[in-house]
């Protein structure tokens, strides 16, 4: 993401303007979380400025940002928000570990819960216990209170990998071994996600010549709920998304392709049997523009149905964050 400044003004090494600093909104927008999360940091964990600029709202420093933006790197492998932010208030971040940032801190280990109703949740989140109640229970309120307070506190990324996925695995080997009894459950815990992306993620992003990102399940394929997260950690990143969602026919594809000019698409599979090379292939190898100056999209590979179907030459990453990232760097690139 580009740097956020003020209109006019000198800045300091970390793109923070000198005198005023950032706004919770810009500093928000820069770590690509919701404000609602770093005003929870601040007043949850003690995550906030330092010092007061004058008037009534509140200014992060290029040292405050920093303090958050460490905070975001350790929840993001996994550390409890508790002792995330008490990393993170360290004068100085500890130094990397061999391993990785996970190596660098002792961890506890994650609580292991069960959500007293025969769901195998293992090491995931605490707070999977809740949802997984509230979704057995088909408690439209509960359910959305907790998902809301899960992406609020960990952030988009961090709270779908480890608690929203390990929540919907479970429910999901639960009705597979129960006679089907618990797809209801399935699908209301699946509709709620989605509810509660959408009231978490600002609006769509304008559209920029060439930046845009093209979202679509392949054709026969219905699963979108994983590309709705994709959608949303985009957008929050501020990445125009045109999200076309299941089983988008392949004359439809190839248009949207052409009419947008995308840096990237991604192509979700979520069964082997709906992902298809020559399809994937196909939208690769698509250009556009001036003789001479022809270009074409990224195409990404994304979702269980590639596994052992790799495309020579397209990138499959293997979770929301690396595809995130891969996807950043394709925009960043044009």
């Amino acid at each position: 993401m580009g740097e956020l400044t003020e209109s006019g003004g000198h800045q300091d090494g970390e793109g923070v303007p000198a005198g005023g600093g950032l706004t919770t909104g810009e500093v928000a927008r820069r770590l690509g979380v919701a404000p609602t999360t770093v005003r929870t940091w601040d007043h949850r964990y003690g995550l906030g400025p330092d010092r007061h600029t004058g008037g009534r709202h509140r200014r992060w420093t290029a040292a405050d940002v920093a303090r958050l933006e460490r905070m975001c790197a350790l929840t993001a492998t996994g550390i409890p928000p508790a002792e995330a932010a008490r990393l993170a208030r360290s004068e100085e971040p500890s130094a990397p570990a061999p391993g990785g940032p996970e190596a660098a801190a002792p961890r506890r280990p994650p609580a292991r819960s069960r959500a007293g109703s025969g769901l195998r949740l293992g090491d995931a989140r605490q707070e999977c216990k809740g949802i997984a109640r509230a979704a057995l229970r088909l408690d439209a309120t509960a359910l959305d209170r907790l998902l809301l307070d899960a992406i609020t506190e960990h952030g988009l990324v961090a709270a779908w990998t480890e608690v929203i996925v390990p929540t919907l695995q479970a429910v999901g080997r639960k009705w597979e071994t129960s006679g089907e009894r618990y797809v209801e459950v399935e699908h209301f815990l699946s509709w709620h996600v989605s509810g509660a992306l959408r009231r978490t993620t600002p609006g769509p992003v304008a559209d920029r010549p060439g930046a845009t990102t093209v979202l679509a399940c392949v054709p026969g394929e219905n699963h979108t709920l994983a590309l709705e997260v994709l959608s949303a950690a985009l957008t929050e990143r501020g990445i125009p998304v045109r999200m076309f969602g299941g089983a988008l026919p392949v004359e439809s594809l190839v248009a949207a392709v052409r009419r947008t000019g995308p840096a990237a698409v991604g192509l979700w599979a979520q069964s082997r049997g709906t992902a298809s090379r020559p399809l994937a292939q196909h939208v690769a190898g698509m250009e556009w523009g001036v003789r001479g100056a022809r270009r074409g999209p990224v195409v990404l590979t994304l979702g269980p149905g590639w596994a052992g179907r790799t495309v020579t030459g397209l990138a499959r990453p293997s979770g929301l964050a690396e595809a995130v990232a891969a996807l950043e760097a394709a925009v960043a690139a044009r």
